[in-house]
């Protein structure tokens, strides 16, 4: 934008705007590309955030769907809810740090996602054999209990260090 000032003509002064907007040029097939890129992006993550309650699933006693949708089970909610939050963020920080290279990158995101499935799998292995308690006792108990805070909150920082690990 270029502004002109006049000298002032009976006390007031003029102003004159001129605007030049270039509008450009549309590339078609480079816009297609971009979203079939999106698409695929997305469905890599909605594929390992799949795949992630599937394993949480066999993880955790019982049906978790059933428990967390039907029975509504606030334990079992909210250790659904931490892992998804924490797939989410390491799926969010693979695409971000992926290759250029639009196979390459799609490839980075899915294998350091299904990664990050078994590493949270581990995890609450791991919290399952040394926490004082089994989770066997926690996921399926009814009444909301602090325990699982604890778990969700422990697996929430295990995926933001499974991030980081991956910049």
């Amino acid at each position: 934008m270029t502004v002109v000032l006049n000298e002032k003509e009976n006390g007031v002064t003029n102003i004159f705007a001129s605007t030049s907007v270039e509008i450009g040029t549309v590339d078609p097939a480079l816009l297609v590309g971009g979203v079939l890129g999106t698409l695929a992006y997305f469905v890599v993550g909605v594929a390992v955030l799949a795949t992630g309650f599937l394993v949480l699933d066999l993880t955790t006693p019982g049906n978790l769907r059933h428990q967390v949708y039907v029975d509504k089970n606030p334990n079992a909610a909210i250790l659904l809810a931490s892992n998804h939050l924490a797939l989410a963020i390491i799926v969010v920080t693979a695409i971000l740090t992926s290759s250029d290279g639009f196979a390459q990158g799609l490839a980075d995101s899915a294998v350091y996602g299904l990664f990050a499935i078994v590493l949270q799998a581990i995890a609450l292995r791991l919290m399952n054999a040394f926490l004082p308690g089994k989770l066997v006792a926690l996921v399926q108990d009814p009444k909301m209990c602090g325990a699982a805070w604890a778990v969700g909150v422990s697996l929430l920082s295990i995926g933001l260090v499974n991030a980081a690990a991956l910049t």
